[in-house]
């Protein structure tokens, strides 16, 4: 896999989880880019600004920074900035020099989720973000961390549309030898940036992950639909039944279980990569001990997968001369997406279509 530096700037991507933000500051860098974030104390807005003191570029995430009402002030020399950026206090003098202005960053909170647009501000359209409701909706359960990865955000790409290696990597947790030998369907939406990988298997073994969580003692039918918005929300419809529990016509499936599996990945810099994930359930909502089991469980699988791609990231470039990388069907999604990748990376100021 060659080294995808450039980033697609003009998009929107996932920077925290909306409990990740608060009148505690953070400090996140996205696409190279190092920013804070906190809310407003008056209706709890989040505000985006660049997490650098004009005056002698202090991190304004780090202690002893502080806020002061909606400002945000320098744990350095005192500069102080509102939530537009602009700098309304400097020590020693009256006058605030005009170029005393920190870059603030458009942002969105939707289904619980802390979306920022690093490109220009003129092209930010909210109404183009893909929605994951699951993640915040009545009679749904979800579980999520996140991961930094020491690896090209292209990697977690292939990693996730290519979800063969589950029956290597993550066997005993969620992988099973059905999951290599079923043939996947690919679909690709060009203009909308979409790439859409499917997996159904007839008369599977249910992996741990699922047995424990469900208490299905037996074989099952096992759907895995992937639906990955290109470049930032990947979303897993995953649905297990017992073996002869067929999904209606209409889709639905009865004796089913559906959970969603949602990760956002958003590059951090070159070579990083912060790696959000969740589980989401519609099915024994209020069972802690399920909960907890889903938490650890996923979390155990996405260590593997931070472990691999880090070991991953340091073979790339130590490859004799003239190498070249091997692809088969199992590939097709992925491949897709890097070619959607680049070609946002090179039309640089074209967002993304709006989803209908």
């Amino acid at each position: 896999m060659p080294h995808m530096t450039a980033f697609a700037r003009n998009q929107w991507y996932v920077a925290a989880y909306s409990q990740e933000v608060g009148r505690e500051l953070l400090g996140r860098t996205i696409l190279g880019e190092p920013l804070v974030f906190y809310r407003t104390e008056e209706d709890g807005t989040p505000v985006v600004l660049h997490d650098r003191c004009v005056h002698r570029r202090y991190p304004l995430s780090e202690a002893p920074t502080r806020l002061d009402g909606d400002k945000i002030v320098c744990g350095y020399h005192g500069f102080t900035y509102d939530t537009t950026g602009t700098c309304v206090y400097v020590p020693g003098q009256k006058r605030v020099p005009r170029t005393a202005r920190v870059a603030s960053y458009p942002v969105v909170e939707q289904d619980s989720l802390i979306w920022v647009w690093i490109g220009d501000p003129a092209l930010a359209d909210p109404q183009v973000i893909p929605r994951a409701k699951h993640l915040d909706s009545p009679g749904w359960t979800t579980v999520r961390g996140m991961e930094p990865i020491d690896a090209d955000y292209g990697l977690l790409v292939d990693n996730l549309l290519d979800l063969s290696h589950e029956t290597y990597l993550h066997g005993g947790y969620i992988g099973t030898p059905e999951v290599a030998e079923t043939p996947i369907t690919t679909e690709v939406d060009e203009g909308a940036g979409i790439v859409r990988v499917s997996r159904h298997m007839d008369d599977a073994e249910c992996p741990p992950f699922y047995a424990k969580s469900t208490g299905i003692t037996g074989r099952i039918n096992r759907w895995q639909d992937i639906e990955y918005h290109v470049p930032c929300l990947y979303l897993l419809h995953s649905r297990v039944a017992p073996v002869g529990v067929l999904p209606e016509a209409d889709g639905s499936d009865p004796g089913g279980f559906h959970t969603e599996i949602t990760y956002c990945i958003t590059p951090s810099g070159d070579g990083k990569v912060y790696d959000f994930w969740a589980v989401s359930r519609d099915w024994a909502i209020d069972n802690d001990e399920v909960t907890e089991f889903l938490a650890g469980n996923n979390r155990t699988v996405v260590m593997q997968d931070v472990t691999a791609l880090n070991l991953l990231q340091k073979t790339l470039g130590t490859e004799r001369h003239g190498y070249q990388e091997l692809s088969i069907n199992i590939d097709t999604g992925g491949l897709a997406a890097r070619r959607i990748l680049a070609r946002l990376v090179e039309e640089g100021d074209k967002p993304m279509e709006k989803v209908q």
